[in-house]
């Protein structure tokens, strides 16, 4: 799968990714890739500072200059290597707490990026992705259970699809990264699977765009984000998919592809989508006038040069 609508560089993620911005973009080109999407995080506020950052210093007015900088190099980069690969610039955004609407709109408004990734990497406000201990102080503030957290994951989740309407949802189900068993289904929570299926149903409402993530089998699932029932689910909605390998570094850029690639198939998805951008057609979402959404076979994607 020549795609990926998310991605990230030790230069404007330092600590939490490695390698230049421009290095991971010439490795994209040297893979084949078609498009390649940048997404470096959005700033937050100084109390969802990550302890890396806190460590580095790291301050709202650094936050604020480094998507600046990412933002002007990532032009620099598509206009070198235009011809070459198709790159669309956006950020990652990180729904945490009230206000986070506020930030999200704030960068839309300091720069004019294409698109964003609409995440979550938190719920009661505490790291759900970033290790064990947090994991477990979050879900101790949930009610003390991966059930009770995982409702309230999807909950928050439901919060940020309803504020920001993000072009492109990303990793979906997160929440089961650091949880007592990953692979479990969520079918087994009644409750739980409530919340996805209503979440579903409001992004194929509003037309969002699935990421079929990657970084899940890196990191040691059988399946990427979200799992094969949550695809099947949205597939039935008429939802719609695209491809990402998160990657946070050159080791990472469109690692385990052919994997994600079996996984299609095996869930029955045979169109994909990835973003574009065009003058004088109808946008995906009226905040990015030049970004439009393509749709390609699996079998067309098969035959691409990427797998050469």
């Amino acid at each position: 799968m020549p795609f990926s609508h998310h991605s990230h560089s030790g230069q404007f993620c330092p600590g939490h990714a490695k390698d230049s911005l421009e290095s991971i973009v010439q490795l994209a080109i040297a893979r084949k890739f078609h498009t390649f999407c940048l997404t470096e995080h959005m700033p937050r506020g100084e109390e969802d500072y990550y302890p890396e950052e806190i460590e580095a210093g790291q301050t709202p007015s650094w936050m604020i200059a480094n998507e600046a900088g990412y933002f002007q190099e990532a032009q620099r980069l598509r206009e070198k290597y235009a011809g070459q690969i198709k790159i669309l610039i956006g950020f990652e955004c990180d729904w945490i707490r009230d206000g986070s609407r506020t930030l999200v709109e704030t960068s839309l408004g300091r720069l004019p990026f294409e698109f964003f990734m609409g995440s979550i990497h938190h719920t009661k406000t505490v790291p759900i992705d970033y290790d064990r201990e947090m994991y477990e102080r979050a879900r101790e503030l949930a009610g003390g259970t991966d059930e009770r957290l995982f409702e309230e994951y999807f909950d928050e989740q439901l919060g940020m699809l309803e504020e920001l309407k993000p072009v492109v949802v990303g990793h979906f189900d997160l929440i089961r990264l650091k949880s007592d068993d990953p692979e479990r289904s969520f079918t087994q929570w009644p409750g739980v699977w409530e919340r996805i299926l209503r979440n579903l149903d409001y992004v194929a409402g509003y037309g969002g765009i699935m990421e079929l993530n990657s970084a899940a089998l890196r990191k040691g699932m059988s399946e990427p984000y979200p799992k094969a029932e949550i695809c099947r689910e949205f597939l039935a909605r008429g939802g719609r998919f695209c491809l990402s390998d998160d990657s946070h570094g050159l080791d990472q850029v469109g690692l385990n592809y052919h994997r994600v690639l079996e996984f299609v198939d095996k869930v029955g998805i045979s169109t994909l989508h990835h973003l574009d951008l065009a003058d004088g057609e109808t946008p995906a979402d009226e905040r990015f006038p030049r970004t439009v959404v393509r749709s390609v076979s699996v079998e067309e994607v098969k035959k691409m040069r990427f797998w050469t």
